[in-house]
């Protein structure tokens, strides 16, 4: 039986906990990717099998919680966001944690203002080698309130191996990315590192490895995402490959295959066991099973889709583009964003800022809107969310009555 976490119950939903029981009773081994149909009439929603609160979020948020609880005389820290949710983060906030760093690492907080009798939560994203010393230095055990994601730590061994093992280690990750801010940090104890953002930088460190390309591209491009020391000319010889927990599953695929390719054509295929590592994929299972679940959202089919979520959340934003290259699709934070029927606030990913779109909500009747979210998202937003898209439509039918007949390619009974 999967660990039940202690969640605050206003993170928790109505709606959204009802239907999620009633697939996981009816698809305990999660095979079934079809989506859950709430037809209520003139709109209808499309929820994914997989989306929310993931096993390292829910332990994080229940550390987080019963620090709080358990130490109400002492200054709580958090170094930085425990997840990348607004409502999560606000609502710690409020109860009186402080963040010593922003997500992208700028200090907010001198370390001369801590002491030893502070408590300091290191976040679901891990940190790096070089903080967990300053706070060694304080008198701050970092580990005493860790929450650090068991997939991300899982990351950090495998690199660790493959150093060892005398491999160059490549992360797929967003190089200013919390999570990746740690794991290179602990990669670079035993081995060369760098870190590739897309498909368009493999394809110049592929250029590299084949010998096509020099040391200037080489730093041109990596220069401030590897190593000290890195040398192309040696460092490229044996690589592994691992990523950002975060990341979406098929461009790491599609990395790793085409490193692959570049060192067997460097140095032939015979020998490729010699120079490449067969990395198991490291991207976490509900990162995985969030995005397999989002295509088949996809392929069900819609006028627009829905993704909630933090804007600063990796998870969210690869769902957003999925989502995007089939329909409209609206990045948003909270219910608060649906400014009205015909204005919604979201976030444009391509300009990375916030813009409000006019008549956003097709015309015609029924509308079929899927409705999703990240892995920091609570449930209890996207409840808000329906709920809130919901009022636009005053002949829907009652809640009651749609989800004791939601449909999922038949009668899923809640």
């Amino acid at each position: 039986m999967a660990r039940q976490f202690d969640i605050p119950a206003f993170y928790r939903s109505e709606i959204i906990s009802r239907i999620k029981g009633a697939r996981q009773n009816r698809d305990p081994k999660k095979r079934d990717l079809s989506p859950t149909v709430l037809d209520f009439g003139s709109v209808r929603f499309i929820l994914a099998r997989h989306f929310g609160f993931c096993f390292g979020v829910e332990n994080a948020i229940e550390i987080a919680y019963r620090t709080l609880s358990e130490h109400t005389d002492r200054r709580i820290f958090f170094l930085s966001e425990m997840i990348h949710n607004p409502n999560v983060n606000a609502d710690l906030a409020s109860r009186g944690v402080r963040f010593i760093f922003t997500t992208d690492g700028r200090q907010l907080i001198p370390w001369g203002e801590l002491n030893t009798n502070d408590i300091v939560v290191v976040p679901a994203f891990g940190t790096t080698l070089e903080v967990e010393k300053e706070l060694h230095n304080r008198g701050i055990d970092p580990y005493t309130y860790n929450t650090t994601c068991p997939f991300v730590e899982k990351v950090w061994k495998r690199s660790l191996e493959l150093g060892m093992a005398g491999y160059t280690v490549v992360v797929h990750g967003k190089a200013r990315h919390e999570e990746t801010r740690a794991t290179f940090s602990h990669s670079v104890r035993k081995a060369p590192t760098v870190v590739v953002l897309n498909r368009q930088e493999a394809e110049i460190l592929g250029g590299v490895i084949r010998g096509h390309l020099g040391r200037n591209v080489f730093f041109d491009t990596f220069g401030k995402t590897c190593s000290e020391g890195f040398d192309p000319d040696t460092d490229l010889a044996r690589i592994g490959v691992v990523n950002q927990t975060t990341m979406l599953a098929s461009e790491t695929r599609e990395i790793t295959t085409l490193l692959r390719e570049a060192l067997a054509g460097r140095y032939g295929e015979a020998r490729l066991h010699e120079h490449f590592a067969d990395t198991s994929d490291t991207l976490c299972y509900a990162t995985n099973e969030n995005q397999n679940a989002t295509y088949a959202l996809i392929g069900h089919g819609a006028d627009i889709a829905l993704i909630v979520g933090g804007y600063n959340s990796s998870n969210t934003s690869h769902l957003v583009e999925l989502c995007a290259a089939a329909m409209p699709a609206f990045y948003i934070e909270n219910a608060e964003e649906v400014l009205c029927e015909d204005r919604i606030r979201h976030f444009d990913l391509s300009a990375k800022r916030t813009v409000v779109t006019e008549n956003w909500l097709p015309a015609r009747r029924p509308v079929d809107v899927i409705l999703t979210c990240g892995a920091s998202c609570p449930d209890a937003v996207v409840d808000e969310v329906l709920l809130r898209v919901l009022s636009f439509f005053p002949d829907a039918l009652p809640i009651d009555a749609v989800l004791d007949g939601a449909t999922m390619y038949g009668t899923l009974h809640l």
